[in-house]
C-alpha cells in the first residue's frame, strides 16, 4: 500500500485503515485462549500488517519498511487509539533479530531469514543465563568448533517465547581461555535442531511466556556464525540496543495512549486533588518518554548511554504508572486473573500489568546495569 508522506494525511489513512482491519472483539477472544490459538491469532494479526507495510516501519525502504520517524510515531498513536492487538509473538524477530542482521549479518543470512521473518518466522533470545543474567558476560553455554559446524551445550533462560520459535539468537563461548567479553560468539540457532529441550517457566501471572533452553550437543553451522568468531559481545551490543532503544518508540505511544487513557478512567469520580496532582505528573513524565524515544530513534548516531537511558526511563515509568493503577482500581482489579494474550504492559488488567512491568527492569540488563552504563559511557565516571 502506498501511504502519504504528508503526516495529517497519514494519520487519516492509518486511521481509516485501523477501523476497518483492527480485529473486533479480540480483547474476549484472546483472554484464556489456549496457545494454538495465540498463535494462530497472532500470525494473522502480522500477515494483516505486513500486507499493508505496516508491520516493519522502521526496518529500511528495500527490506519492507522506509517510514520515518515520523510516521512510525504517527502509526503507533493510531494503533493504541484504535486499540490494536500487540505484534508479542513477532517481537524479537522484527526488532532483536532484524536489528542485529542489518548490523552485522552477511548478505546470505539477511537473505535468508529478513524475507522469512516477513513471511511469519519466530525468533528467541538465548542470552541470559542461570549465573549470566545482569553479568551477561559471565555466559558459559559452550560451543566448540568442529569442522564446518559448532557444537553447542548449556543452559539458557528468560527465553521470552521459546516455545514458538523457528531460531535463537545464541551467544556462546568459543574459547574458554579469552577474557569474558572476548571469548564469546554470536550464532544462528535452529530451534529444529536435534537436542533443544524448551521448558517454559510458569510466572506469577499464570502465563508461561518465558522459557528455559536445555541444550545438548546442539549442532550449529559454521556459516551461521554472525561477525568474527569471539566478536559476538560487539556484536550482542546491536541486539540489546534495538532492545533498550528502538522497541521503546512504539511502547511509549502505546504506554502515553491506551496506558495513560486507561488510567484516567480507572480513577473513580470525583478525581480529588492528590489524584489528579499525580495523573498530571504520570502525563509529563509520559510526554518527555515519548521526546526521548522519537529524538534517540531519530538520530544517525546515537549517544554510547542513550539506549539505556531510554531504556531505564521507560521500565521504571511503566511499573510506577501500574503501581498506581493497581491502587486507584480498587480490590477489584486484584480479583482479574487473566488478561488477553496479545495484549501489552497496559491491558487494563492493573494488578496483573503491575506483575508484568517487574520484566522491564529486570530483562536486556537491570535498571542497576543501566545506570552503570550510563554512569561510565555516558557520563565518562571511572570504573567501580
Amino acid at each position: 500500500m502506498n501511504w502519504s508522506a504528508d503526516l495529517d494525511e497519514f494519520r487519516t489513512e492509518v486511521g481509516e485503515w485501523c477501523r476497518e482491519h483492527v480485529p473486533s472483539g479480540w480483547r474476549e477472544g484472546q483472554t484464556g485462549v489456549g496457545d494454538d490459538e495465540f498463535v494462530r491469532f497472532q500470525k494473522g494479526w502480522f500477515r494483516e500488517l505486513r500486507d499493508a507495510g505496516l508491520a516493519v516501519p522502521h526496518w529500511p525502504r528495500e527490506w519492507g519498511g522506509g517510514l520515518t520517524v515520523a510516521q512510525q510515531v504517527i502509526l503507533y498513536q493510531e494503533l493504541a487509539a484504535h486499540d490494536a492487538p500487540r505484534l508479542v509473538l513477532a517481537f524479537v524477530a522484527i526488532h532483536h533479530a532484524a536489528a542485529t542482521l542489518l548490523a552485522a549479518g552477511t548478505d546470505e543470512q539477511r537473505a535468508r531469514h529478513l524475507p522469512a521473518i516477513l513471511d511469519g518466522e519466530i525468533w528467541v533470545q538465548g542470552f541470559s543465563e542461570p549465573d549470566a543474567g545482569s553479568d551477561l558476560a559471565a555466559l558459559r553455554t559452550a560451543a566448540r568448533r568442529h569442522g564446518d559446524t559448532y557444537v553447542v551445550n548449556g543452559q539458557k533462560l528468560w527465553a521470552s517465547g521459546a516455545a514458538h520459535a523457528d531460531w535463537c539468537l545464541l551467544l556462546a563461548r568459543t574459547d574458554p581461555t579469552a577474557p569474558t567479553r572476548r571469548g564469546i560468539s554470536y550464532l544462528l540457532m535452529d530451534m529444529r535442531s536435534p537436542g533443544i529441550d524448551v521448558r517454559p517457566i510458569r510466572q506469577a501471572t499464570g502465563e508461561s511466556h518465558f522459557c528455559e533452553l536445555f541444550l545438548d550437543d546442539v549442532e550449529v553451522p559454521a556459516a551461521n556464525l554472525i561477525g568474527p568468531e569471539n566478536d559476538g559481545w560487539r556484536v550482542a551490543q546491536q541486539t540489546l540496543g534495538a532492545e533498550r532503544g528502538t522497541t521503546m518508540l512504539e511502547l511509549a505511544e502505546r504506554l502515553g495512549n491506551a496506558g495513560f487513557r486507561w488510567l484516567v478512567e480507572a480513577c473513580p469520580p470525583p478525581i480529588d486533588a492528590l489524584v489528579a496532582d499525580r495523573l498530571a505528573a504520570f502525563e509529563t513524565e509520559i510526554a518527555g518518554l515519548r521526546a526521548l524515544c522519537r529524538d534517540h530513534v531519530g538520530k544517525s548516531e546515537p549517544g554510547p548511554a542513550d539506549a539505556s537511558i531510554v531504556k531505564l526511563v521507560y521500565s521504571e515509568l511503566l511499573q510506577r504508572l501500574m503501581d498506581f493503577g493497581t491502587e486507584v482500581a480498587g480490590l477489584e482489579t486484584h480479583t482479574v486473573l487473566r488478561k488477553p494474550a496479545s495484549s501489552g504492559w497496559e491491558s487494563g488488567a492493573w494488578a496483573l500489568d503491575f506483575i508484568s512491568s517487574w520484566e522491564w527492569t529486570i530483562p536486556g540488563g537491570t535498571s542497576e546495569i543501566q545506570r552503570t552504563i550510563i554512569g561510565e559511557r555516558g557520563l565518562g565516571l571511572p570504573r567501580g
